[in-house]
């Protein structure tokens, strides 16, 4: 009876999507990063963990989740043989009342099968699970490319297909064509521009996990490799520097950033783990006269005769391995990996923020990443080198102060000459190279419901940069608090950031300072939810530049077959320097994330209905019109009105 009544508590009252645009798209990595990290929550609020059954690899891919709250799971599970219903959660003291709510949607509960061994082949064919999905975006408007440059027409769409069986099997095939690429025709004769496939097998006597196909690998901090996804610095806080590591299937529409070949992790011994991966595929880039690589491209667009040339006209293997020891807290990793081309990578090194860039065949990187685990604090960190012997290093510290309070601090050194392909890791810059800093934050819950969490990050570049030709430093500080009391929550977010750019004739340095704000009230209530969003902007650089965006937002799930979501927003800004930002709700797998800028109106309406178990169907429709202009974006992506509006579709059918 207990049990029942706390069950209440792990209601889905939280929508994913919101954490993911409070903590992931609001901050500054780009447009494909962000993507990532939508793909993957897309897929595990799609296939959700069995808690009962989950093994550590499994929760970690849960990002959000910190290495305590880990820790707290697996012990409560094995200390009481499972959960019987969701509302255990509340039983986990190191889970927040957001995590608590936000959890459903990535994992359930289910009685734990008596075999644990890998299933038969008939097993898996006949009780596997099939999902295939359509989605496709049509433009009531058309760009100056559709009319002189684009060889395809202006719609795109793409399938994604997916087989699993459990925790056991994955396999899927993803086509993707975009806006403007030939499908059929001119020498396209595989229709879809991007086909993504893999094949997932997990627990497989001492293999843990074996991908054949397409796929991501990323260990320790990332300063080897990591082509998986990286953390923006609010999120980094809420983990408390937690990042999944390991091998996982690419099941992206994005083409860049993932392997080609096979990988696998085995349980050589006890407490010791290795992974092997090898991979062969063919990139898109520029090429010089002597047909040497100028540019590795990682757009995907194939729209004209020039960027048709461009598709493929280089080729990148890379091998490596990672060997990991774990046991009563600590860990300890070494990873190795070695890129060569087919081509010579020769950039332009004149110019002055490239004088660096990595050159010639082949690049090799090593690196150890070290850590320990305690109910308290933990430490954890990565020291690498490259083939030339520049060194790059990260460490980060969390300290459990009281059971309401955490600090994390995370510093790192990437020396300026060290060149890593693959990696990914935290930076200010966004590229683990000629970068040093140190940030402190905190997490503390004041009272039930009340959240604050606040960092401030110290960065410094001892060599040129793009947009700044010596020697510069950024500061960047972040306030935000959230307020839970039933049904209302408040949100209140403050980022004030100053980073040095070249002044107006490029003689020195001058000071680029943004400012942004936003202010957000919800109400949830039995089957639908409204929520008021005020997001400011201040840019000073050169000139002053604000901007804001009022913002309200609809939802309805009073059918249990339909819901639906209609948002409407007014923004005005001086220009694009005081953009701002606003997430919007879109179809599975697909993410949204529109900058705003100049004088106009925005609006869309999302509906989902389930017409039957099976069979899910989304439409979404958008407008945008501006008072200030009547034209909008520039070149091939002109549309000459004020106005732009599309509809997306898709279909997924499970069987």
């Amino acid at each position: 009876m207990a049990l029942i009544s706390l069950s209440a508590i792990a209601q889905k009252t939280v929508e994913w999507e919101k954490y993911f645009d409070e903590l992931y798209a609001s901050n500054d990595e780009n447009a494909e990063a962000k993507e990532e990290i939508f793909d993957v929550l897309s897929d595990l609020s799609e296939h959700p963990i069995n808690l009962n059954t989950a093994q550590r690899e499994d929760l970690e891919r849960i990002p959000f989740l910190t290495e305590a709250q880990i820790e707290e799971l697996q012990a409560y599970i094995y200390q009481y043989h499972g959960m019987q219903t969701l509302g255990e959660l509340s039983m986990i003291e190191s889970l927040d009342a957001t995590r608590r709510a936000l959890l459903p949607y990535f994992v359930y509960v289910a009685p734990i099968a008596e075999s644990k061994s890998f299933p038969s082949l008939p097993t898996i064919l006949q009780k596997g699970k099939h999902a295939l999905m359509f989605t496709a975006h049509i433009p009531f408007y058309q760009r100056e490319g559709d009319r002189k440059a684009y060889l395809g027409y202006p719609y795109a769409h793409s399938f994604r297909y997916t087989f699993r069986y459990g925790d056991y099997v994955q396999a899927g095939l993803v086509g993707a064509q975009d806006a403007g690429e030939p499908f059929f025709a001119h020498g396209n004769n595989w229709g879809y521009d991007h086909y993504s496939f893999y094949l997932l097998l997990r627990r497989l006597g001492i293999l843990k996990t074996l991908v054949v196909g397409r796929y991501k690998v990323n260990f320790g901090q990332g300063l080897v490799i990591n082509n998986s996804f990286g953390f923006g610095k609010l999120a980094m806080l809420s983990t408390l520097g937690r990042q999944a590591v390991g091998i996982h299937a690419h099941s992206s529409r994005s083409s860049a950033n993932y392997l080609q070949g096979v990988a696998a992790t085995a349980a050589i011994a006890k407490h010791l783990d290795l992974t092997a991966f090898l991979s062969y595929r063919a990139i898109d880039a520029t090429l010089t006269d002597n047909s040497s690589i100028k540019t590795i491209l990682k757009t995907g667009y194939h729209r004209t005769g020039r960027e048709l040339l461009r598709k493929n006209s280089a080729a990148q293997f890379v091998g490596g391995a990672n060997l990991t020891w774990n046991y009563n807290g600590f860990h300890l990793g070494l990873t190795g990996v070695f890129s060569r081309f087919n081509r010579p990578l020769t950039p332009d090194t004149s110019l002055y923020y490239r004088r660096y860039a990595p050159t010639g065949n082949g690049f090799g990187n090593i690196g150890i990443d070290y850590g320990y685990q305690h109910h308290r604090f933990s430490i954890a960190g990565e020291t690498a080198i490259d083939s030339k012997g520049s060194l790059a290093t990260t460490n980060n510290l969390s300290f459990q102060l009281s059971p309401s309070i955490a600090l994390f601090s995370v510093q790192r050194y990437y020396a300026y000459q060290y060149q890593a392909l693959l990696a990914r890791s935290f930076a200010d810059g966004g590229s683990v190279q000629n970068e040093s800093g140190i940030l402190l934050g905190t997490n503390w819950t004041v009272t039930r419901g009340l959240l604050v969490m606040a960092y401030t990050d110290f960065a410094y570049f001892s060599h040129p940069r793009y947009g700044v030709h010596q020697a510069s430093q950024a500061w960047d500080n972040v306030l935000m608090t959230t307020y839970k009391y039933h049904h209302w929550e408040f949100l209140a977010r403050y980022r004030f950031k100053i980073r040095g750019k070249d002044n107006a004739d490029k003689t020195g340095i001058t000071n680029e300072t943004m400012q942004r704000g936003r202010l957000s009230l919800g109400y949830t209530s039995h089957g639908w939810s409204l929520c008021t969003q005020l997001d400011v902007a201040l840019s000073d650089y050169l000139k002053r530049s604000f901007g804001y965006m009022a913002t309200e937002s609809v939802t309805c799930n009073a059918l249990s077959w339909l819901s639906f979501t209609v948002t409407a927003g007014y923004f005005h800004t001086d220009d694009f320097a005081s953009r701002l930002y606003v997430y919007e709700r879109g179809p599975l797998y697909s993410f949204s994330f529109p900058a705003y800028y100049g004088r106009g109106l925005h609006g869309s309406l999302f509906a989902r209905t389930d017409l039957s178990r099976r069979l899910m169907l989304i439409l979404r429709t958008s407008f945008t019109h501006y008072f200030d202009r009547d034209h909008i974006s520039s070149g091939h992506q002109q549309i000459n009105s004020s106005t732009m509006s599309s509809l997306d579709l898709q279909v997924r059918w499970q069987f």
